[in-house]
């Protein structure tokens, strides 16, 4: 009875329903509960990656069992270097996309980025650096160019992009004199797709890569728990660190083996420059979009323009930035492409570029609509065409049907995209 008379002790106004009373924060959800919120998600039309995902697994398997010389180190790191320019540009097109807006452009002016870089570094003898800035900047004032016309003049980017595309096949036969192929001889930028790391460097790169991967998750968890929002589970955080283990040091170890067919000619292992100059990108870019105020604003100008300006955003900003980041990272693909050719001709840039990297960011999840997508939707979806490109080269099939398999892989991710966009709607 007096127990039942006692006053009860208050409840901290700063501990959350729900959480643990020893600690005073929520525990974190079990795996199970996880699971079945994930998969409540998909239901939901909340893909994400999945499809890009599973796509990538069964087309190494079908490859490999076809021809098994597409497993091997030697193929996996062409893989890796034909890839990189354009899973660049297409780096560059998710923040155009996640606007809802378009550039068909990015192809020529990576063309025209890499022209700049070759003629000051060929012709004029800058350094390499002075080069590569110039190249920068030519981006960064073509994507401002776009930007201005479609944000704030009104002309859709469709349009603008387009008169962009035809100008800058030109601008590009202006600067090469109709059909000059300049050399590039540069050695520095020569190594960005052509050498490769030592292999010690190469496991100091996954070491550290593992270290601030765990790092990020732990934080992550720590945040949700600071908010009174369930924490990530040990168990996952270690599954996750663990996959990333597997995977990165099953890549480096292959790329590390002995590729050369004749070591008397010289030695050929360790992993590509390029593929660390890929993972910078994509972590400035995913940082970018997920860890700063500008990433919020554009999806949310992505979601609904007119709601993002009652907000306050400055939309035309917003809008005009995102051309801008997307031209610059155009420019990237130019010099990754002008390294991995030695040279530059009128066709950098053109033919299959804008296509391929337009498709690497659909393919890997990023939504034509707008408000959705991640920069790492442009590496999956950019492995994903090279696997296709890759392998069906490997049984002999012609460009003809290569083009034909990846457009329509391409117009399945978008039907894709569209169906989950109208099933989450009807939620």
């Amino acid at each position: 009875m007096t127990a039942a008379l006692a006053p009860q002790k208050p409840e901290r106004p700063d501990r959350p329903a729900g959480s643990d009373p020893a600690e005073g924060r929520p525990p974190a959800a079990g795996l199970a509960a996880l699971g079945r919120g994930y998969l409540d998600q998909v239901r939901a039309g909340e893909l994400g990656a999945l499809p890009a995902v599973a796509g990538l697994v069964v087309l190494c398997v079908f490859f490999a069992v076809l021809r098994p010389v597409f497993l091997s180190n030697l193929n996996f790191a062409n893989l890796l270097t034909q890839s990189a320019g354009s899973i660049a540009i297409a780096m560059g097109l998710v923040f155009v996309l996640l606007l809802g807006e378009i550039d068909l452009s990015a192809g020529y002016a990576s063309g025209v980025c890499a022209a700049v870089l070759a003629i000051l570094l060929t012709n004029h003898g800058w350094p390499w650096y002075a080069a590569v800035t110039a190249s920068m900047l030519t981006g960064a004032a073509i994507g401002l160019l776009i930007g201005t016309l479609v944000a704030k003049v009104g002309i859709p980017s469709f349009v603008v992009t387009l008169a962009a595309f035809l100008g800058f096949q030109g601008v590009v036969l202006m600067l090469l004199k109709e059909g000059t192929n300049v050399s590039v001889k540069d050695p520095t930028i020569l190594a960005i797709a052509n050498d490769n790391l030592s292999p010690v460097i190469g496991w100091v790169l996954l070491a550290g890569c593992v270290a601030a991967y765990a790092a990020v998750q732990v934080r992550r968890s720590r945040d949700r728990r600071g908010r009174g929002l369930a924490g990530t589970p040990v168990t996952l955080l270690a599954i996750r660190t663990g996959a990333v283990v597997v995977l990165g040091g099953l890549a480096v170890y292959l790329l590390n083996q002995e590729r050369s067919r004749n070591v008397l000619v010289g030695s050929l292992k360790g992993v590509p420059i390029v593929v660390p100059v890929i993972g910078v990108l994509l972590l400035i870019g995913t940082l970018t979009l997920q860890r700063t105020g500008f990433g919020l604003h554009v999806y949310a100008v992505g979601g609904s323009p007119e709601a993002a300006r009652r907000a306050g955003i400055n939309v035309a900003f917003i809008r005009t930035a995102a051309f801008v980041i997307c031209s610059c990272l155009a420019a990237v693909g130019g010099i990754i492409a002008a390294s991995r050719g030695n040279s530059v001709d009128p066709n950098t840039g053109g033919s299959n570029v804008l296509l391929l990297a337009v498709g690497s960011a659909v393919i890997g999840g990023t939504s034509l609509f707008g408000g959705r997508g991640r920069v790492v939707d442009a590496v999956l979806g950019g492995l994903v065409v090279a696997v296709i490109q890759n392998g069906m080269g490997l049984m002999g099939y012609t460009s003809g049907v290569k083009y034909a398999v990846t457009g329509s892989v391409l117009l399945v991710a978008a039907g894709v995209d569209a169906m989950s966009r109208r099933r989450s709607a009807l939620r």
